[in-house]
């Protein structure tokens, strides 16, 4: 069960890095010092971002799941 439980959270992990890495910057961070927010406020919000927001929510939701899991398991 142990070994389930953290090959799970190992893949949300992995999957949470990319899916944020995906997301388009909004704000005055790093991706608008190299140009990445120049399209951002011209494009609005597209399908594909708000089914890159659903499917990053729905992994946290997961990580969080696993996580509270794991801290259980290893208890015992």
């Amino acid at each position: 069960m142990l070994i389930a439980v953290l090959v799970v959270h190992t893949a949300v992990c992995l999957g949470l890095i990319v899916l944020i890495l995906l997301h388009s910057g909004k704000g005055g961070g790093l991706s608008d010092m190299f140009g990445g927010g120049l399209g951002a406020s011209a494009a609005g919000s597209t399908v594909v971002e708000k089914n890159l927001d659903r499917i990053t929510l729905v992994l946290a939701i997961i990580f969080g799941f696993s996580s509270i899991a794991l801290a259980l398991l290893m208890n015992k």
